[in-house]
């Protein structure tokens, strides 16, 4: 399971949420996700933890702590929703697709 760290600063690297996790066990990976358009920071990131007791340290001390001038929201990672391909579908597996004109005669 993951931590999602929420209201980062623009600034931060994954050094530094390395750095700042690891006060509280072992880092097992850090995931800062950028736009794909503009390549910028999105102002959040999953981190892992080695143990669940550890991501639970994490989370309670660091839970709307002030750091890099912004109050934290660091709680545990929801999993992916899938959300299914462009365009959607219907309860009758029919993709939604099609599109254009209908033709009368």
């Amino acid at each position: 399971m993951s931590i999602y760290v929420g209201n980062l600063s623009y600034e931060v690297v994954e050094e530094d949420l390395k750095q700042v996790f690891s006060e509280y066990g072992t880092v097992k990976s850090v995931q800062l996700p950028k736009d794909r358009e503009t390549g910028r920071l999105r102002g959040f990131a999953f981190v892992e933890m080695g143990t669940d007791a550890e991501e639970t340290a994490a989370i309670e001390a660091l839970d709307t702590a002030e750091w890099m001038g912004r109050n934290l929201k660091v709680n545990k990672a929801k999993p992916r929703e899938d959300k299914g391909s462009f365009g959607g579908g219907d309860r009758r597996g029919n993709d939604g697709g099609g599109g254009g004109y209908s033709r009368r005669y």
